[in-house]
């Protein structure tokens, strides 16, 4: 990945670098400089808006100043075409206004052609404004009078007066075009250009129409306000050419690599999810930052490098999935996961209340599923929450689970110990779904403590809460340690309840071995069943639902890993 160096040459952002615990890494990704252009997603809205308040802007101008010439100057009623270009050009404008105010989305190509007809409905009534002044209105058969009696200032006066108002139209219309249309410097260069020049040639064609003495062509005052709009034309264009290089700089601090930064989805303590695009296969993704300075401890980091790595080798569908992974220039640790527009677990329930015991099964069985690649891999998930769990549509088929968060995994070593980041006797995970032996600060966490927590994670399904809710986090986890949990509704079938409350034995050795002993005890049960057209009939008809709401709530929790309302990390 290139980027022109101080000289002009092409550089590289491809030295290798090293993870927090020294191992060698791929090459680091950096912020190509001029090479993320304003995308046409955000360039539309842009221009959209900015057309109508020129459209609404000129509206209101040629119609005030209608008005008022006819009030205030009662001769002017007499120029037939200035009347009738005013009023084909304020039709003109309130068609487009109405075409710019419609519900359709427009394409980039749609509004340039607006913006050609608006910049033209203007060009041609400056033409039109030129034939009544300089031809029309009979000035310039006056200055031809005075040149002949030998009235020099008088004609020259008037000269220079006409010359101004055609200017003062000109100098208008090259701001608004430099300074509110988007554009390239080069695309508003040639437009400018095009408004420079119409005044004078307007005026040179009517001199010579005329037949009026050369000398008197430019007069003083003439020449002065034709450099004047020359001047304000050119600060038009480097208006027009810092504005874009702005937009570009803002463009280019939301790249990443490959990767341009569209909107926030999330953010907690220590980082943020992105969604974003790749910029080449135009794919949405998920990007999340952790910033060296949220960090603040190099163990968090390498917590979150460990995250990652652990998630790039779980290949199951439940199982988020990470594309891609690395450092900016600045020390900006990133990764890239899939988008999934849909809702967590938590916002489920929170919104449409506890699930029916054969979908809170079916979602259980997947998350089992998730867990069972990790186990055998050696890892503990630690951190297994509603938060944590996304429903989302994935291939046409509704209800399929995400578990995500793995900022808490623990990983076995080379010689089969567990590295770990947390110091013995501290509490990592989340109170109101935290094993025994974790509230207990224990060194020593296997597949069983995961197994416990989707126990926890099916209480909450079932019922709408944890099994210790309403309680500070301290007096959860002594919950955890020495209380057991309350009884299942009626409503869950004694074969569920079994299952569950056997996930949530205070000693490990009484709970199921592993989430794949789990899954199975889960697909025993009499409520093991929900369809595939149940799930889509359930979202179809769900209250309150609609695909827009379902993406935007998408990943909303991914960056919340360490809020403090409901976490105990250190």
């Amino acid at each position: 990945m290139e980027t022109p160096g101080t000289d002009g040459t092409p550089q590289s952002f491809t030295a290798p670098y090293r993870l927090s615990d020294g191992t060698a890494s791929r090459p680091a990704v950096g912020v190509v400089a001029g090479s993320a252009p304003v995308s046409e997603n955000e360039l539309v809205p842009l221009l959209h808006r900015r057309l109508r308040f020129l459209v609404l802007v000129f509206l209101a101008f040629y119609g005030v100043t209608a008005v008022v010439m006819r009030l205030l100057f009662p001769h002017t009623r007499d120029l037939v075409i200035d009347n009738w270009a005013n009023a084909v050009t304020l039709a003109a404008f309130c068609s487009l206004l109405a075409f710019l105010s419609g519900r359709r989305p427009l394409t980039l190509g749609q509004l340039r052609a607006v913006e050609f007809l608006l910049f033209a409905i203007l060009a041609v009534r400056m033409v039109l404004r030129g034939y009544a002044l300089l031809w029309a209105a009979g000035h310039f058969e006056r200055v031809k009078t005075w040149i002949a009696a030998g009235d020099v200032l008088n004609a020259r006066e008037m000269l220079s007066g006409l010359d101004h108002r055609l200017m003062a139209t000109s100098a208008m219309f090259v701001v608004a075009y430099g300074v509110i249309v988007p554009n390239t410097w080069r695309r508003c260069a040639v437009v400018v250009a095009a408004f420079t020049a119409l005044p004078a040639g307007i005026w040179v064609a009517a001199c010579a129409a005329h037949g009026l003495p050369f000398d008197y062509w430019f007069t003083f005052g003439a020449v002065m306000a034709w450099w004047a709009l020359i001047q304000i034309s050119v600060m038009s264009v480097y208006g027009a050419y810092r504005i874009e290089a702005s937009r570009q700089e803002a463009a280019e601090a939301r790249r990443l690599g490959q990767y341009v930064l569209r909107e926030k989805l999330g953010g907690g303590g220590m980082g943020e999810v992105f969604l974003a695009d790749h910029v080449l296969l135009r794919r949405p993704c998920a990007v999340k930052l952790i910033r060296p300075e949220r960090v603040g401890d190099p163990a968090m980091l390498q917590r979150f490098e460990r995250e990652v790595r652990a998630t790039a080798f779980l290949t199951h569908p439940n199982t988020v999935q990470v594309f891609d992974y690395g450092h900016t220039p600045d020390g900006t640790f990133y990764y890239v996961m899939e988008h999934l527009p849909g809702l967590t677990l938590e916002e489920l329930v929170r919104r449409y209340g506890p699930l029916p015991p054969n979908r809170a099964v079916h979602f259980l069985r997947q998350v089992c599923a998730a867990l069972g690649e990790a186990h055998a891999r050696g890892l503990t998930h630690r951190d297994i929450k509603p938060g944590n769990v996304m429903v989302c549509e994935r291939g046409g088929v509704h209800d399929v689970v995400k578990v995500l968060d793995f900022g808490l995994v623990r990983i076995p070593k080379d010689d089969g110990a567990y590295e770990t980041l947390t110091r013995e006797g501290t509490v990592a995970g989340t109170p109101a779904y935290m094993s025994p032996e974790q509230a207990g600060g224990e060194a020593v966490i296997d597949p069983r403590s995961d197994v416990y927590s989707v126990g926890a994670l099916a209480y909450f399904l079932l019922t709408g809460k944890p099994p210790f809710a309403d309680r500070s986090a301290p007096r959860m986890l002594a919950a955890h340690l020495y209380e057991p949990p309350g009884a299942l509704p009626a409503t869950v079938p004694s074969d569920l309840a079994a299952v569950v409350m056997r996930c949530l034995a205070k000693a490990p050795a009484e709970r199921w071995a592993n989430s794949a002993s789990l899954e199975a005890a889960l697909a025993g049960t009499q409520m093991a069943g929900w369809s595939s057209l149940e799930a889509a009939a359930w979202w179809e008809s769900a209250p309150g639902f609609s695909h827009e709401s379902h993406a935007a709530v998408a990943t909303a929790t991914w960056a919340e890993p360490d809020s403090a309302a409901d976490q105990a990390r250190i």
